[in-house]
């Protein structure tokens, strides 16, 4: 919890967009629909209200607010994860316009590429209730960022946005649930070989499209292949260089979304992505990629080697394990008075334990 000198709860019906969550947002089920350092947009918002929550707490505008880096701006998350989900039904249903796919790539490449500090930042992933679009949007945006690191050629990049824009388009044609289920463990045989169909079912679906590259449709047919061949649909071991890039970035982001998998937090999906390095992904990828996600996004309650309770305020470029840090409470349990920043950069003796669970 964070002290009252710091917070103050005010009137869902008062946020004007921009506020930081000073604490997690739980529902009825104690499901959570926003964690804390969460920067409110006008969907958020939205979503309170449908929700029916009455008040929130934020930082004061006095205290240091939380600075959250995010890999794609929030607008045009946004903006893409609609085009994705409109275009998706069109072709679904009428069997085209996706090509309309093509600007969305455009659009996010454009965005990263215009930004001078976008391969030296250390960003915010966290856990989220993310539908298909959301993912493909995030997944789309974490790879390319991995290509830029890797210093591929704007082309090479163009056709990995496409493809991983479109590479979970398949799950549209299943009639098995694959939103937060472990489908290795809760599937029976005949289900699991339906839902490993998708891989499939996307390229055949965009097998004849000639606006695409080979390479982007090859992304949507392998992107689950694994090094080790427990991947599927063909149980490859070698792969362009383009789809072992997003294998990567969507194993990743599955585990935070729950698509095809039980959702979990950043630390357990870094954690899956460190372990599967030359097991199940090219290790030289999971090194480029793990050096620009948080292991402690901005909002997270940690405890330091000193016993300290302190929330994650502000990242260090470069150094994804050593965030700036606001203490809360003492080891003892008692409030701060006063308020207490810490950059765990400089101050080498103090060092986060472990994350406190809400």
């Amino acid at each position: 919890m964070i002290t009252d000198k710091m917070t103050k709860s005010i009137p869902v019906s008062e946020l004007t967009g921009g506020e930081y969550l000073a604490r997690p947002v739980r529902l009825s089920d104690n499901q959570t629909l926003f964690y804390e350092g969460t920067c409110l947009y006008m969907k958020h918002i939205e979503a309170l209200v449908t929700a029916g929550v009455k008040e929130v707490f934020i930082f004061e505008p006095t205290a240091l607010s939380p600075k959250e880096k995010m890999i794609i701006k929030e607008n045009l998350k946004a903006d893409c994860s609609k085009k994705i989900h409109d275009v998706m039904e069109k072709y679904v249903t009428y069997d085209s316009g996706i090509e309309e796919i093509s600007e969305t790539a455009n659009e996010i490449v454009d965005d990263m590429f215009s930004r001078e500090e976008v391969v030296d930042t250390v960003y915010d992933i966290r856990e989220r209730n993310g539908d298909l679009y959301d993912h493909s949007v995030m997944v789309a945006s974490l790879s390319i960022l991995t290509a830029l690191k890797m210093n591929l050629s704007r082309w090479e990049v163009y056709d990995i946005g496409v493809g991983s824009l479109l590479h979970d388009m398949g799950l549209r044609y299943l009639s098995v649930p694959y939103q937060n289920v472990d489908v290795d463990s809760e599937y029976d045989p005949e289900s699991l070989f339906e839902y490993r169909k998708h891989t499939l079912y996307g390229f055949s679906s965009v097998e004849k499209e000639t606006w695409m590259s080979n390479e982007s449709k090859k992304i949507i047919l392998f992107h689950h292949e694994r090094l080790d061949r427990s991947g599927f649909p063909f149980k490859r071991v070698v792969m362009p260089m383009n789809v072992r890039i997003v294998a990567v970035a969507d194993a990743f982001d599955d585990i935070l979304c729950g698509i095809g998998v039980k959702r979990g937090n950043v630390r357990q999906a870094i954690e899956y992505i460190r372990n599967g390095r030359d097991k199940l992904f090219d290790g030289r990828i999971v090194d480029f990629f793990l050096e620009f996600i948080a292991a402690y996004p901005v909002g997270t309650t940690v405890i330091t080697n000193r016993g300290d309770e302190a929330v994650v305020i502000e990242q260090n470029e470069h150094y994804t394990d050593k965030p700036k840090i606001r203490l809360i409470k003492d080891k003892n349990g008692n409030e701060y008075e006063e308020e207490h920043i810490i950059d765990l950069l400089e101050q080498e003796e103090i060092a986060i334990e472990y994350v406190k669970e809400s």
